[in-house]
């Protein structure tokens, strides 16, 4: 019995170790983790805009109709990934056929605020997700999180971490496209 308890906190700590290693492993994919919201409706939600900015809010009944693929991007100014794709996103919003919107993720309003006017603001529009509750609708597990939908309001994407790389950026390309064939669109 005695070495029972003797083993039982080595074992602990190995157990504990192989989760550490597997979590912080670079070769795991986050996209690998299946989101239940492709090829479904994206949430119902309804965010007001982030007070001190121009930009409207964001709801559900902003997700449909679109003529060009929306992405919707989940970022926060605390989150240094976030910043890291930034200059990504504005340059793709600028020129690739979409729209691009903004879900701010458990943020102060007045960093929100500075963050946007430091970097400037690509989005459309912006819902403040102050609570989190709406991250939790669409399943998000961090942030940065970016969805691709169509012209239905069809989740036909998503990316999980940031948008920084050409890899990256030409997978954002193939669903941008998978969304446009999907609402009978041209590119």
């Amino acid at each position: 019995m005695r070495r029972v308890l003797v083993a039982l906190p080595v074992l602990i700590v190995l157990v504990l170790g192989a989760f550490f290693w597997w979590g912080l492993n670079p070769d795991r994919d986050p996209n690998a983790i299946p989101s239940v919201l492709i090829d479904a409706q994206a949430p119902e939600f309804d965010l007001g805009g982030i007070p001190g900015i121009e930009t409207p809010g964001l709801a559900t009944a902003d997700l449909s109709g679109s003529a060009s693929p929306l992405v919707v991007n989940v970022f926060a100014s605390w989150c240094v990934p976030c910043r890291a794709e930034h200059a990504v996103l504005t340059r793709m919003a600028r020129d690739e056929d979409m729209r691009l919107l903004g879900i701010n993720y458990k943020d102060k309003p007045e960093d929100a605020t500075r963050w946007l006017a430091e970097l400037g603001n690509p989005y459309e529009r912006i819902g403040a997700d102050l609570n989190g509750r709406t991250g939790i609708e669409w399943g998000i597990s961090g942030v940065p999180e970016t969805f691709v939908i169509d012209a239905d309001g069809i989740v036909v994407y998503r990316f999980v971490g940031p948008i920084v790389t050409a890899e990256d950026v030409e997978q954002m390309r193939g669903a941008l496209e998978l969304a446009r064939s999907r609402s009978g669109g041209a590119s």
